[in-house]
């Protein structure tokens, strides 16, 4: 395994910015690995798979009628080789990977897969809930991003389109269901440079990061 570098946080944080950003600068890949838990969902209600049947869910894992592709501008999610990236955005599709994800089955099942992803010859950030705690505990360099939820609420509502309450009430929903489920909770890893980007622009939070990382590494 090569380097890596993890970046976790909660729903619009800045997380695919920073990590996408930090990844361009240093040269290396990177993966957002809540895809893997998107397009698993998206996947089993395109098939009609209930989404209680766990068992099911977690041999759904390893069916190639899906993959993950890791790309320098998008994290990408193929169904039956057509490109799904665009629609696994969607905040019903987040909600349904949320639920999923908390099936202990599931996230075995998957974890292989999104290890695998620092298997090549550069390094690797990656982001997600739990990527410091669970998907790469021995990283190189781990950070929390952060941001009050009002702000988070305004910067997906504006990226997706939608009612600026509703995304409140729904990120304060995702958020919960992230931080209490039972496995893998959404935590702040041990050690972790902990960057709250409220006030921040990408590049000042970006800057700070490559200046942890620098340190760290």
């Amino acid at each position: 395994m090569g380097m890596v570098i993890t970046i976790d946080g909660p729903a619009a944080s800045g997380k695919s910015s920073v990590s996408r950003e930090l990844a361009r600068r240093l040269g290396w890949q990177w993966v957002s690995t809540g895809a893997f838990y998107r397009g698993l969902a998206f996947a089993a209600l395109q098939l009609q798979i209930d989404l209680d049947d766990v068992s099911t869910l977690a041999n759904l894992t390893h069916d190639p009628v899906w993959s993950v592709r890791m790309d320098d501008e998008r994290t990408r999610v193929f169904f039956k080789d057509q490109d799904v990236t665009d629609q696994i955005a969607h905040e019903d599709v987040g909600n349904f990977a949320s639920k999923v994800s908390h099936y202990p089955e599931v996230r075995k099942a998957l974890l292989d897969a999104q290890r695998n992803c620092s298997s090549g010859p550069q390094g690797l950030v990656a982001e997600g809930r739990d990527c410091g705690t669970v998907v790469f505990p021995t990283a190189d360099a781990k950070v929390y991003l952060t941001a009050n939820s009002e702000h988070r609420a305004a910067r997906r509502a504006a990226e997706l389109g939608l009612d600026h309450e509703d995304m409140v009430k729904a990120q304060q929903q995702r958020d919960h269901q992230d931080s209490t489920r039972k496995v893998a909770p959404m935590a702040v890893p041990e050690d972790a440079l902990v960057v709250d980007t409220t006030a921040l622009n990408l590049n000042q939070v970006v800057d700070a990061v490559v200046e942890y990382v620098k340190n760290k590494i």
